[in-house]
């Protein structure tokens, strides 16, 4: 029984969960590891998912909020999801910013499983990767109440140890997972920036 086989069984499973249970995404159960880990996704919260699209991380965050706010923002279209306001834009630019403001001033979860689509050349991939996730913390620092949490998809390396130095200093803690339902032949992890600090330095200060 080779470790491919293994790998490749461990993907049809969340695959055919997902599609049983109706999610849009496998994707789906990394967000439900990670929330059962640290508890951040409570009735009533204001929740931003940033790269949201096919929708799987939405899915679960309006389920487990009930009432509370989800917004989640894409480049791409996403079809709609009940409760959930979608926005197409860029939250590099003011005036997605400027859109999701006018529907909640302030969240108390940011979340992001964004990846750069793939070129294969590995400096350009991960430089790429670590400016989206660069995008994602600034935006949190703008829209994150104090007790907030963020939290990141990231591929490991130099530049996630840079991120992470950078922006923990605003935090209380930070923990990297590794979901189950995560490839194994994939680098990824997910950085949970837990407890936004209220008078938090300002980077590089």
């Amino acid at each position: 029984m080779s470790r491919e086989w293994i790998r490749n069984r461990k993907a049809d499973h969340y695959h055919r969960r997902a599609t049983h249970e109706g999610y849009r995404s496998r994707a789906a159960y990394k967000l439900k590891e990670i929330d059962d880990r640290i508890g951040m996704l409570k009735i009533g919260s204001r929740v931003l998912d940033v790269g949201a699209s096919p929708g799987g991380w939405s899915q679960v965050a309006k389920e487990r909020v009930g009432d509370g706010i989800v917004v989640a923002v894409d480049l791409g279209d996403m079809p709609p999801i009940d409760g959930v306001s979608f926005i197409r834009g860029d939250i590099s630019e003011r005036a997605t910013i400027d859109r999701i403001k006018d529907i909640c001033q302030e969240f108390d979860v940011v979340l992001s499983d964004a990846s750069p689509r793939l070129s294969g050349n590995k400096v350009y991939d991960r430089g790429r990767d670590l400016a989206l996730c660069w995008s994602v913390m600034e935006l949190a620092q703008e829209m994150l109440r104090p007790g907030g949490t963020t939290v990141i998809k990231m591929f490991q390396g130099d530049e996630l140890i840079e991120l992470r130095e950078h922006f923990s200093i605003m935090y209380r803690s930070v923990d990297t997972l590794k979901p189950r339902s995560s490839l194994n032949r994939s680098s990824e992890v997910y950085l949970a920036f837990r407890r936004l600090l209220r008078d938090h330095p300002a980077p590089g200060a």
